[in-house]
């Protein structure tokens, strides 16, 4: 690795870092720069979960200190999440990197419509609501983010924080403290199905765990609502580019 990627690398993770803490969605910047790089989209799709898995827990410890330690209702969640994300896992293993890549183009798009569309922006304000109906609701739409989680780990902080918002009513604030807590459990999970399958490349995968780590500290400590929609903004426009890339294989 040179020292232009080794510093690339290393700045792309703090901000991943931060988007992921702040609203999600930052492998949708490290997983295709890892690609770029070279690695094939198996072995970055495993790598990248060393970097999402290091940045979760340093987001955990930044929300415990500002407060939030109540994780029960996450640790509930993360259940069905490790069930779904194990499922995943094997599957995206099993599939080839040029699919992969053009799956992962397409759903970076996907991405992109849910950013700016971003549904969940008024649904929050309704309280909330953690009946045990909607609890097993949760439950059962974790099974189906764990799997999205475990196969490709890109934008799965978008969808858990629909989820939490849509379902429970959660302000972002607590939906990312919670988020942090089943993407740790989940992610750790999946990375050692991809370890266990020699698909994770550890030199790398700690590079970029150092700069996402640093960003998982520093965005658990921001306001969210201070630099949501600039993150959106810059976010909307980077995942564009590498969707577009990946999938039309345009030199840049």
């Amino acid at each position: 690795m040179t020292f232009v990627e080794f510093g690339l690398v290393t700045v792309i993770g703090i901000v991943a870092g931060i988007v992921n803490t702040m609203a999600g969605g930052g492998s949708l910047l490290t997983l295709p720069l890892l690609i770029f790089l070279g690695l094939p989209a198996t072995l970055a799709n495993g790598t990248n979960r060393v970097a999402v898995f290091c940045q979760n827990l340093s987001a955990v410890a930044g929300f415990r200190r500002k407060g939030f330690k109540n994780i029960e209702y996450g640790l509930f969640l993360a259940v069905p999440a490790v069930i779904g994300a194990i499922a995943g896992a094997w599957v995206a293993i099993d599939i080839s990197d040029t699919v992969f890549e053009r799956v992962l183009g397409i759903l970076m798009l996907v991405m992109v419509v849910l950013i700016l569309w971003n549904p969940t922006r008024n649904m929050s304000s309704k309280g909330e609501i953690l009946t045990k109906k909607r609890r097993w609701m949760a439950a059962f739409f974790f099974l189906f983010v764990g799997f999205y989680g475990g196969f490709i780990q890109a934008g799965v902080g978008i969808l858990v924080i629909a989820t939490l918002t849509l379902v429970n009513g959660f302000d972002l604030v607590k939906t990312n403290s919670y988020k942090v807590v089943i993407n740790s459990f989940f992610t750790f999970i999946a990375l050692m199905i991809f370890a266990f399958h020699s698909e994770v490349d550890w030199i790398v995968g700690f590079l970029l765990a150092i700069g996402m780590g640093i960003g998982g500290w520093v965005g658990s400590h921001l306001a969210v609502e201070k630099g949501e929609p600039l993150i959106r903004v810059l976010l909307v426009i980077a995942v564009a580019g590498m969707a577009i890339k990946l999938l039309t294989g345009l030199s840049w």
